[in-house]
C-alpha cells in the first residue's frame, strides 16, 4: 500500500502544478478556459491521464492539441518541481462528470415532472 500513497501524492501535486502552468506557463490560446479537475499516474508511474473540463471553450479536440503540444514543457516543468522518481508520459482527456452529472439530474427532473402528471 506504499506504492499507492506514493501515487496518490503524486496525483495531487500534478495537478496542483499543472493547474499553476496552464494558468502562468502555457500561452498557446487553444488551452485556454482549460482546468486540470484530476490527474491519474499508473501504478508504474509510466504514464498520467490529465482530466480537464473546459470552461471557455468548447473545442475538447483543439485542447487536446494544445496541451499535447506543450507537454514536453509540461514534463520538464513537473519533473523540476516534483522531482517523481520516473516521470511519467502525459495523456489528456476532457472530464465529462459535469455533463453525465447535468444529464442524470434532467432525466430525474423529467421523470419526476411525467410522475407527478402521470397519476396522482
Amino acid at each position: 500500500m506504499v506504492g499507492s500513497h506514493r501515487i496518490e501524492r503524486l496525483n495531487k501535486m500534478f495537478r496542483r502544478e499543472l493547474a499553476r502552468l496552464l494558468l502562468t506557463g502555457i500561452k498557446d490560446p487553444r488551452v485556454l478556459g482549460v482546468a486540470v479537475t484530476e490527474v491519474r499516474v499508473t501504478l508504474d508511474g509510466s504514464y498520467a491521464t490529465v482530466f480537464f473540463r473546459l470552461d471557455g471553450s468548447p473545442d475538447p479536440e483543439g485542447a487536446i492539441d494544445g496541451l499535447t503540444r506543450a507537454s514536453g514543457f509540461m514534463r520538464r516543468e513537473l519533473g523540476r518541481s516534483v522531482r517523481p522518481r520516473k516521470m511519467p508520459a502525459l495523456r489528456f482527456e476532457a472530464d465529462e462528470t459535469l455533463e453525465h452529472v447535468k444529464r442524470i439530474e434532467e432525466l430525474l427532473r423529467q421523470a419526476r415532472e411525467s410522475d407527478g402528471h402521470g397519476g396522482g
